[in-house]
């Protein structure tokens, strides 16, 4: 019987996709750096894993199939990502299902997006089967974009994003896991149903929360004056602002059908994850 590894448990995406697996049909275990935070699923055994430690390949010995939740945003997130596909293949396990992100490669305009675009390129080379999830924007996630005033703000001009549910992407990842074979080698695309701009996404926040939300589409000069109170290094402003500037620029705009026709039915809209938060 295939034997599933999920890391991030205490996460959305990968704490929603070991409910869905913890059903007692297959051994399910969960993959996390704080045991203690670890949800309580019957039938599910936890272990330390902590990405960029070579150790953690003591925690993935007898998994076959590996859900690889990317890792925190980090200066080091490529080698900590090296680290761990290392430590998988030492381990024996033979396929990973990694989030990735749409797009993804070394000239992605979202810069982020080249951590996972060298992820991928690392799993490849390992010789491990692979499934990639390349997500869009988390949908829940613009809730917070505005801060404490509700407004957003960035160089987005009137360009659109397909942000997708942690949803759906949760029960893509389930779907995969549940028979690896026939999704090896895949790559998915996982966007929302609709392409929205910025001030559209304010629209349906307003709606959904009865509260008023706004997007302000700044300059360069603006978005990084906007963004100094914060003390983030330069890599991690430039990353926030090129999430915009992605936008922007078209890269998140693309609709792909394969939620729906992974799930066999629609995928969640923008209005409909913001309103289950």
């Amino acid at each position: 019987m295939t034997t599933l590894g999920i890391t991030g448990a205490t996460g959305h995406v990968g704490g929603r996709t070991a409910r869905l697996l913890a059903d007692g049909s297959r051994p399910v275990r969960l993959l996390v750096r704080d045991p203690s935070r670890a949800p309580d699923l019957p039938g599910a055994e936890v272990a330390t894993a902590v990405y960029g430690d070579p150790a953690t390949v003591d925690a993935l010995r007898g998994l076959d199939v590996v859900l690889m939740v990317s890792a925190h945003e980090s200066d080091d997130r490529v080698a900590e990502h090296r680290t761990f596909v290392e430590a998988a293949v030492e381990a024996g396990v033979r396929h990973l299902v990694y989030t990735s992100f749409v797009g993804a490669s070394d000239r992605t305009g979202f810069l982020l997006g080249r951590d996972h675009g060298a992820t991928e390129g690392i799993i490849r080379s390992s010789g491990l089967a692979f499934t990639f999830l390349r997500d869009n924007f988390y949908a829940e996630v613009f809730a917070d974009f505005g801060g404490e005033d509700r407004v957003i703000r960035g160089p987005a001009g009137d360009g659109r994003v397909a942000a997708v549910s942690r949803r759906d992407v949760a029960e893509v990842a389930a779907l995969v896991l549940r028979d690896p074979d026939a999704h090896a080698g895949a790559v998915y695309d996982l966007t929302g149903p609709e392409a929205l701009t910025l001030h559209e996404v304010a629209a349906v926040l307003a709606d959904v929360t009865g509260q008023s939300h706004s997007y302000v589409d700044e300059t360069m000069d603006e978005a990084r004056a906007s963004r100094a109170s914060y003390g983030a290094p330069d890599w991690l402003v430039d990353a926030w602002i090129s999430t915009y500037t992605a936008i922007r620029d078209g890269e998140l705009e693309a609709v792909s059908d394969d939620v729906p026709r992974l799930l066999g039915r629609p995928a969640t809209s923008f209005a409909e994850a913001v309103a289950a938060l």
